[in-house]
């Protein structure tokens, strides 16, 4: 057996955090019960609501931070506010929720939190 990626690289890439090669999501945030090229049982991972709350701390300090500086620097009217933050919010919310549960699937793994398929 080859030695598992480094954890950041499973999670930056989305991929199996044994092997490294397989797609660790079935859809947009389902994670496979198994990865497709080594066969590791993934459904033992199971981060929770963990990522989510990591998320929601880190883009609600980048969000709000934004925003300050957006009505600071250049007072725009409160519309465009109303307008521009959700689809900011969104655009990054989703890439960040993803890699984030890239990162824990791949610690639990690293550390053994998960006994089945190991």
């Amino acid at each position: 057996m080859p030695t598992p990626p480094p954890w950041w690289q499973s999670a930056l890439l989305c991929r199996c955090p044994r092997c490294g090669k397989g797609p660790l999501y079935d859809g947009v945030l389902a994670i496979h019960p198994a990865c497709t090229v080594c066969g590791l049982d993934l459904r033992g991972h199971d981060t929770g609501d963990g990522a989510a709350a990591i998320v929601i701390l880190f883009l609600g300090f980048i969000v709000v931070g934004l925003a300050f500086w957006v009505e600071f620097r250049f007072m725009p009217p409160l519309w465009l506010h109303a307008l521009l933050w959700p689809v900011v919010t969104l655009a990054l919310a989703l890439p960040m929720i993803r890699t984030f549960k890239a990162a824990l699937v791949a610690m639990q793994f690293r550390h053994r939190a998960s006994e089945m398929g190991q």
